[in-house]
């Protein structure tokens, strides 16, 4: 059973909550009424630690769908600005350049990631090593030989 998996007691989820809600250990202890100390000790167990940043991970991801969805509105307020003719040219100007350079990095991140796509297929059908592969300390402790392929050093 994976740890994530594992069933914490009432006062757990409790404490859980209150950590998530209170950020510090000391405030949650005493939202959740259990003392500062079984708090630290259930900190230490993988089953309340998975749960804790999967937790954790849930709340980010929620921020971070949140924050894409309010930039619709974020590039409308732009735009708005932008063809005001009578707000300040300043004004105007940023909320352009704020445009375009946000469209610029877009379309540098989709060929970035393309790139990299497109790398990661022609590693997938050649005979080079992914890094996670390289075994440290071999061929003298450079790690030149990767599961048997010697790797010319770099120098």
């Amino acid at each position: 059973m994976k740890a994530t998996e594992e069933k914490l007691t009432a006062k757990q989820e409790r404490a859980l909550v209150a950590l998530l809600d209170c950020g510090e250990m000391k405030r949650a202890a005493t939202t959740s009424g259990v003392n500062e100390t079984t708090l630290w000790r259930w900190l230490q167990q993988p089953a309340f630690q998975a749960r804790y940043r999967a937790a954790r991970r849930q709340l980010v991801e929620t921020a971070i769908a949140q924050l894409q969805s309010d930039c619709i509105v974020a590039v409308r307020v732009l735009r708005e600005v932008a063809e005001d003719r009578e707000a300040p040219a300043s004004a105007r100007v940023a909320a352009a350049k704020t445009i375009i350079d946000g469209a610029v990095r877009g379309v540098e991140l989709r060929d970035l990631a393309e790139r990299v796509e497109n790398l990661e297929a022609l590693r997938e059908g050649s005979d080079v090593p992914r890094e996670q592969d390289r075994e440290v300390g071999a061929a003298g402790g450079d790690g030149r030989l990767v599961r048997g392929v010697r790797r010319p050093a770099v120098c």
